[in-house]
């Protein structure tokens, strides 16, 4: 930072206008304003303080990180020195191979000492412990850089998959629910068919039921109106035999014990329909029952599989010499021996105890999975 940036920052808190205050006649919210105003003015100051130390901390690492060499820099200094070394070696096994040619010698020997020359040059900055450490702290920088970069693409690599994770969740949630409501329709919707399938086969027998109804009702009124007609015959003096009586109330019998026989036969008929129906009805629930049964069944095995493979692979993938070939042969012994099974049996069943033992716990009925890495830093452990 200059000095006039620092003079800029520090010119706040010297050049200070004075505030016009207007004094209220009660000396206690005199009081309690200037204290107001001295709060605030600290937490500015404070405020001005703080940004000026994180300003010139910046400051400082920028100029340190500017202050390093640059490795490219460096890089070509090693380089150059060892291309020195190189050349040198090569002169001085010619030097010892013309000894005897003195034009020779005396050419190579020139080049030699003129590349020592540069070579010590060189060496001079390679052996300065002040270059060496501003080097490494360089190196360090870069370092540190790259873990940062490193650490950050790590990361948003675990937010996406995180986030791929929690879409297929959404989307599973959604085929879920989107499953459930078009099983629900496909109920409704075989209720109705089951119901207009039974009005259809019943409706026929409802015809007959009120057709005996009806003849009932014809019957009462046909009775009805041959008393008011008596009754208007007995009134002009007219008086029918009490044979004719007789017979008509014989007539009327007779028909009415034929409508409850043909009524009893219809209601026989209308149950044993119900009966079959509703039997029908029984086997399309049994059978939609089984369906939706055998699909938990399939699930609950491809999960069993999914599982087995995460913890032990595909049984045809792993061969006979797999480091997870004799745990796989562990677990699944029960299924291959009996002896194996009853052992196990007994093993398990050494520790059971009342269903009210206050130690007690169900079996589980499958394999326990670790729980997905509660942090970032545990995460980082399985990649």
């Amino acid at each position: 930072m200059s000095t006039q940036e620092e003079l800029d920052l520090e010119l706040p808190l010297k050049t200070k206008e004075p505030v016009a205050h207007n004094y209220p006649e009660n000396i206690a919210d005199s009081k309690s304003s200037r204290l107001n105003e001295d709060l605030i003015q600290k937490q500015e100051d404070q405020t001005w303080l703080t940004r000026l130390v994180s300003k010139r901390k910046t400051t400082v690492g920028r100029k340190e990180t500017e202050s390093l060499p640059p490795i490219g820099e460096a890089r070509q200094l090693v380089y150059g020195t060892l291309r020195l070394v190189s050349e040198l070696t090569i002169l001085c096994r010619d030097l010892k191979q013309n000894v005897e040619n003195e034009a020779v010698w005396l050419e190579a020997y020139l080049k030699a000492t003129e590349i020592k020359k540069k070579l010590q040059e060189k060496m001079k900055t390679l052996n300065n412990p002040s270059y060496i450490e501003s080097v490494k702290r360089r190196l360090q920088v870069i370092k540190n850089k790259r873990l940062r970069l490193r650490k950050k693409k790590q990361e948003l690599i675990v937010e996406k998959q995180e986030e791929a994770a929690r879409a297929a969740e959404r989307e599973a949630k959604i085929d879920q629910w989107r499953t459930k409501c078009v099983l629900e329709v496909e109920e409704k919707n075989r209720e109705r068919e089951l119901k207009a399938a039974a009005d259809s086969v019943l409706s026929e027998v409802r015809k007959k039921q009120a057709d005996a109804k009806r003849m009932v009702d014809i019957l009462r009124a046909l009775e009805k109106l041959r008393k008011l007609r008596k009754e208007a015959a007995a009134r002009k003096g007219i008086h029918p035999p009490p044979s004719a009586d007789k017979s008509f109330d014989q007539h009327l019998e007779r028909l009415r014990k034929l409508i409850r026989k043909r009524t009893d036969l219809y209601e026989a008929e209308e149950r044993a329909l119900r009966v079959m129906l509703e039997g029908e009805q029984e086997e399309e629930r049994k059978r939609e029952e089984e369906k939706k049964q055998k699909k938990e069944r399939e699930k609950f095995l491809q999960k069993k599989r999914e599982i087995e493979s995460i913890l032990f692979g595909e049984p045809d993938e792993i061969p006979a010499n797999h480091p997870l070939q004799p745990f796989r042969q562990y677990y699944v012994q029960a299924e291959r021996s009996l002896p194996a099974l009853i052992q196990i049996r007994r093993e398990w069943d050494q520790y059971l105890v009342p269903a009210d033992h206050p130690n007690g716990r169900s079996i589980c009925h499958g394999w326990i999975i670790p729980s997905p890495p509660s942090s970032d830093i545990w995460a980082t452990a399985l990649t």
